[in-house]
């Protein structure tokens, strides 16, 4: 007996039994969806109500996205809600972004939020406004705590994306003003989910880098000019507290001179374009040396002028009685020295020739009294034993005596007779 089918079911089953189709276990088929689905949707931005809102006790937020065809589950997480201006509610109408993610355990995807604000650009405003006024009630605002940025800075930190127009004008500017300065350019995404993120990890580093040579004088935050979507990255909280609480001075040239960001008003100075930055953060090499002859120029004169005045004044006191008055005091104290001088030469020379003539005189009575003088005349001088006799009472007969005459010497005995 012949069974007959017909064609669609011919088709039907050698689509399932007569191909070689692989068998998936349900982890398997959930991981190649999240995949697929993770990869062809990286950043979506989708407009929808909030619906079942919950603010969970760790701090992250949970809610339902829907319209009138659909609904899809979002979550944002503590550290994104953290930093949103608007406060979130069922009903409320708003723009979400961020990227899909599926969730296997539950077999569900989605929407993990980085950026949500009330639908139309009303309501970017209006977070701004609310943000703006929170902000400076906190006094982030205020002139006294802004710090002044660095004259002639050796070292710049630049925080903006490595590509484009806004990195090459400010090249340009920089190595046309001060060429002596040194970039560290930390490359970052300026537009975008994780743009204030990334942002904010720049200044973190500047300001906690152990190295020395990373560690710039002032930071420049730019990007180019744009919608007030595109710069919601630059005013939300997240960066202002950065900025608030850097060490080092910000310069922010978020956009064109005509836009205004949050950014801008926490930094320590606002430029309105990333060129005006870039002119703002260096001297004109230039002009620093023009002024450098100015200063040079002007210690010139001043030494000039010091010296000029010194010397008149010197002049001035030696041309004064009281400076002359000691110059003649000594004068006449030389003179009178001269004097005292001369005086006292006289004297020794007066002294000398008195107590030369005194001895001459001395000499010559002296040599009268010489006793060879007497013994020139006839006179003869007796010793004994080498002492002088000068009596008769101290010789005895047959002694031995000398005779000293003036020409010489004669020895002689003393005779008896002497004594008889």
């Amino acid at each position: 007996m012949f069974c007959f089918i017909c064609a669609t079911d011919f088709f039907v089953w050698q689509f399932f039994f007569g191909m070689n189709i692989e068998i998936l276990s349900v982890s398997e088929l959930t991981q190649q969806i999240k995949s697929g689905l993770e990869t062809l949707f990286p950043q979506v931005r989708i407009k929808g109500e909030i619906s079942n809102f919950k603010r969970h006790s760790s701090g992250h937020c949970y809610l339902t996205l829907k319209d009138e065809g659909a609904q899809i589950a979002a979550v944002i997480w503590k550290t994104t809600a953290s930093r949103f201006a608007v406060s979130l509610k069922d009903g409320m109408n708003v723009v979400a972004e961020g990227r899909l993610e599926v969730y296997p355990p539950s077999g569900r995807y989605q929407l993990i939020c980085t950026m949500v604000a009330e639908a139309g650009l009303g309501a970017l405003q209006q977070a701004f406004a609310e943000l703006l006024q929170k902000l400076a009630k906190a006094g982030y605002f205020n002139a006294e705590r802004k710090r002044p940025v660095p004259v002639i800075p050796e070292t710049i930190g630049l925080i903006t994306s490595p590509t484009g127009a806004v990195i090459e004008d400010m090249s340009n500017v920089l190595e046309r003003r001060f060429p002596a300065a040194r970039i560290l350019l930390y490359p970052v995404s300026v537009q975008g989910a994780n743009a204030a993120e990334a942002v904010v990890s720049a200044l973190t580093y500047f300001n906690t880098t152990k190295k020395t040579s990373h560690r710039p004088e002032v930071i420049i935050i730019a990007r180019g000019g744009g919608s007030l979507e595109d710069l919601q990255a630059f005013n939300g909280e997240l960066i202002a507290n950065a900025i608030y609480h850097s060490a080092i001075p910000v310069i922010s040239a978020v956009g064109h001179e005509t836009d205004l960001t949050i950014s801008d008003m926490v930094a320590d100075l606002r430029a309105g374009t990333p060129s005006i930055a870039a002119e703002l953060a260096v001297p004109d090499t230039q002009e620093l040396l023009r002024h450098i002859d100015n200063l040079q120029s002007r210690s010139d004169r001043l030494v000039l002028g010091k010296l000029e005045g010194a010397e008149r004044q010197i002049y001035s006191i030696c041309s004064s009685y009281a400076f002359n008055r000691p110059l003649l005091q000594m004068q006449q104290f030389d003179d009178r020295l001269c004097i005292l001088v001369e005086q006292m030469s006289r004297l020794i020379r007066s002294g000398f020739s008195e107590k030369a003539e005194r001895y001459a005189s001395v000499k010559q009575q002296l040599m009268m009294l010489d006793y060879r003088k007497t013994l020139e005349r006839g006179y003869v001088l007796v010793k004994k034993d080498g002492k002088y006799i000068t009596g008769t009472n101290k010789l005895q007969p047959a002694d031995n005596v000398d005779l000293l005459f003036h020409d010489g010497v004669l020895p002689a005995v003393i005779s008896r007779e002497r004594f008889l």
